[in-house]
């Protein structure tokens, strides 16, 4: 996995826009990715003010990626506006990418994609439209990944967070992820910022549930998060007696071994070697 790429990252921190004072510290989490926030994170009165900001530091020099206001909302435009002139700067390095919240139709993607050209973009669901578009979200022009926001999702379906019918939404994007080509979808985020415990849950379900990843809200929580996503160190022994066993039919451990049990075990030391 290499830092600063969207498509890969395990770990998604969270920074509001309008807090420069936060970004450096942001940086140095050690997050995979940072992600500036435009949007819940930041008050309408805010938004010319942090547009600057975010603007400022990533053409002087800073990585992330840039969540832009949803398309609808009066500031998307401008955001938009303001990454354009990033790029046409020929300042765009460190934009790594664009979150697109309330990501639900392909065409606006599209036409997204077509205004910041080579900007990848993670595509953030958190409607019940995009959930039953995921995989034309997925295979939209632009979108090399899939994220689900499910507390306003949750909202959205008029349902409580912890849910069956989210975590049914989850499974949804997984599925539409796997069968489009793309990489696992990231998780939203936890809310508990300083349960440890609470964090490390999420992200083992979420990891369990087949997601790649986690949106972090608090430097505390990249690291749990990072640990909760990489094999432990059992599973890398599993693997790798598994993989010792050759190509055909074995038994491991009582275990019969075929080509699915291979596969798993190849996945898992590939993660392991990606996470160090």
């Amino acid at each position: 996995m290499t830092r600063g790429r969207i498509a890969d990252a395990t770990t998604l921190l969270f920074v509001p826009g309008d807090r420069p004072d936060r970004f450096e510290r942001a940086a140095g989490s050690g997050a995979d990715v940072v992600v500036l926030d435009l949007e819940d994170a930041v008050a309408a009165s805010a938004k010319g003010a942090a547009r600057t900001e975010v603007v400022r530091w990533v053409s002087s020099g800073g990585r992330a990626a840039v969540r832009v206001s949803a398309v609808g909302e009066a500031a998307h435009e401008e955001d938009v506006t303001a990454l354009q002139a990033l790029i046409a700067g020929d300042r765009q390095a460190g934009l790594v990418g664009v979150v697109v919240p309330k990501a639900q139709d392909p065409a606006e993607l599209a036409r997204l994609a077509a205004a910041l050209p080579g900007v990848p973009l993670l595509a953030l669901v958190e409607t019940a439209a995009g959930v039953l578009n995921a995989r034309s979200v997925a295979t939209a022009e632009g979108v090399v990944r899939l994220a689900v926001g499910h507390l306003d999702l949750a909202a959205n379906l008029g349902a409580d967070p912890d849910d069956a019918v989210v975590h049914h939404a989850r499974h949804q994007l997984v599925l539409a992820a796997r069968a489009a080509g793309s990489p696992a979808p990231v998780d939203g985020v936890s809310t508990q910022v300083s349960d440890v415990a609470a964090v490390e849950a999420d992200a083992l379900r979420a990891r369990r549930g087949g997601m790649g990843g986690k949106l972090c809200i608090h430097p505390d929580q990249v690291e749990v998060v990072r640990q909760a996503f990489a094999p432990t160190a059992e599973e890398v022994a599993w693997a790798r007696l598994v993989l010792g066993g050759g190509d055909g039919v074995d038994v491991v451990d009582g275990q019969m071994v075929d080509r699915p049990v291979l596969l798993r075990a190849q996945a898992l030391l590939a993660r392991s070697e990606s996470a160090s």
